[in-house]
């Protein structure tokens, strides 16, 4: 006889990760369309600015672990909004480096107001915060064994 997948304590786990991640996701495009940028927009220009001058695609795309050419799609897309600038690298002229505007640095600070993150966070305690902790990176590494990468994110 097959058990239900529904009856799968592990399934179950892993459905319940998905609906938080889908729901949180859900909320943060509700709060970032008042600025005019999504989610994906948002994680580029924090990228850009923790980056600074090695603000690159290649980088990007490894910050945010997505691949070259949806961030240069991304790229692309922000470049025509005026939230970034891009340009080749004057030194070594194989490099397009990437800047925020100042309409980019604007949507970036208006994008840092997470006080419904703050919120919903302040559902856990110490302990739950510090025991979820743990638990998501031990299933992040092991996500990152499956996949056969050794590298972890650069962040967090």
């Amino acid at each position: 006889m097959v058990k239900r997948l529904l009856d799968d304590k592990d399934y179950s786990l892993w459905i319940l990760l998905l609906q938080v991640r889908d729901y949180t996701w859900r909320l943060r495009q509700i709060k970032l369309k008042r600025y005019g940028i999504t989610p994906e927009e948002a994680g580029v220009l924090l990228s850009i600015d923790i980056l600074g001058d090695n603000a690159i695609p290649t980088e990007i795309a490894r910050w945010m672990y997505r691949k070259h050419n949806t961030i240069l799609s991304i790229l692309d897309r922000m470049e025509k909004k005026g939230l970034i600038k891009k340009r080749m690298d004057s030194d070594k002229n194989i490099y397009l480096r990437v800047t925020l505007t100042d309409k980019g640095r604007q949507a970036y600070y208006q994008s840092t107001d997470i006080d419904y993150i703050r919120r919903i966070m302040s559902s856990l305690n110490e302990e739950q915060r510090k025991q979820l902790i743990l638990s998501l990176q031990a299933l992040r590494d092991a996500v990152l064994r499956e996949l056969g990468m050794e590298q972890k994110p650069p962040f967090p």
